[in-house]
């Protein structure tokens, strides 16, 4: 744990203060976890398992635009308003996750600036990347020549 992701930016004895907010859950292969523009208020990091990231596209059945795994951080959009999802996800198999209130880690990064820092920077970080991946797999799908990575 303490050496993938998340957990390997945060120093050791301020991440003891991020996981006592932790609580062990499990999925079920199949299972959705969140509906995207719906209410967030938790995360999640990955410890066992997959997720599909999707994305709504009208007419057409939600398209996959990402598949996180181990050690990967589920759900960003709780950082700001309106804290609702900005994707959807679903599990592609069983998952095991620890999983974090919101309120309560966002009241921690008041009183800890060294959790607070090292926590945004990651999320600023998976933010960009999830970015990058939803706009190149909506050129795959949708985009006139794909991506541009061949024509």
């Amino acid at each position: 744990m303490a050496r993938t992701g998340l957990f390997s930016t945060i120093p050791e004895d301020h991440r003891d203060r991020l996981m006592a907010l932790a609580k062990e859950v499990s999925f079920p292969a199949g299972a959705r976890i969140f509906e995207e523009g719906t209410k967030a208020d938790r995360f999640w990091v990955v410890d066992t398992g997959g997720v599909a990231l999707d994305v709504h596209v009208p007419g057409r059945q939600a398209a996959v635009v990402e598949t996180i795994g181990a050690g990967e951080l589920l759900g960003w959009s709780w950082v700001c308003p309106p804290r609702q999802w900005h994707l959807g996800a679903g599990t592609t198999s069983p998952v095991h996750a620890w999983e974090f209130d919101a309120e309560a880690v966002l009241e921690l990064c008041a009183r800890d600036p060294v959790i607070d820092h090292a926590l945004l920077t990651y999320v600023v970080g998976v933010i960009g990347h999830r970015l990058r991946s939803a706009r190149t797999r909506l050129l795959d799908l949708y985009g006139p020549y794909g991506s541009g990575g061949q024509r």
